[in-house]
């Protein structure tokens, strides 16, 4: 099995995050976040070019995070099994912004890939760092996209699928911290 292939387990599976690994999820969110608020405080420069027509560092600084995190955050926040195809799509629609840029005003550096880079990293990013806080509060099990999930199913009496974390820190701390005996103290 692929860290992208989709696997939804049954409600109770997965342990929920410790403090540690709450504040862990807190703090990505809030990087996440603050990127997110970095963008729109730059906005209208980001859509502008700089002076030496080139787009802003700004944007490009997400574009190889987002297209290794796109795949997950769509997968496994939607529950898909779409592997990675959610990144070549990407990649796919960034390559047709730069063209309609090279065409419309003879660079791919153009305002067109800018403004299509901008609205691509604020969903990602904003749907990853909501996900971040969401389940820092839950106590969501497992993978952060899951806490959308999790949210619904409390609010309706049900109980969400749970998926692994399979980048990152998450799943170890939250393993380690399971084996905690503090954990289970009354």
């Amino acid at each position: 099995m692929s860290k992208t292939d989709l696997k939804l387990d049954a409600p109770g599976t997965l342990v929920r995050p410790g403090p540690l690994g709450r504040l862990v999820r807190l703090g990505f969110g809030a990087l996440c976040l603050y990127y997110v608020i970095a963008l729109l405080a730059n906005i209208d420069n980001l859509l502008a070019l700089a002076a030496d027509g080139h787009i802003r560092p700004l944007l490009w600084n997400g574009i190889l995070p987002g297209l290794f995190l796109i795949s997950y955050v769509i997968n496994i926040g939607y529950s898909r099994a779409w592997k990675k195809w959610p990144a070549l799509a990407s990649a796919g629609l960034l390559l047709v912004a730069a063209g309609l840029g090279q065409i419309t005003e003879g660079t791919y550096e153009s305002t067109v890939l800018a403004g299509a880079l901008l609205v691509w990293l604020l969903y990602l990013f904003t749907h990853l760092g909501a996900a971040f806080v969401l389940s820092a509060l839950l106590a969501t099990p497992g993978c952060e996209m899951r806490a959308f999930h999790d949210l619904y199913g409390r609010l309706t009496g049900g109980a969400a699928l749970e998926h692994y974390c399979p980048v990152g820190p998450l799943d170890p701390i939250d393993r380690w911290e399971a084996k905690q005996g503090w954990r289970h103290s009354p």
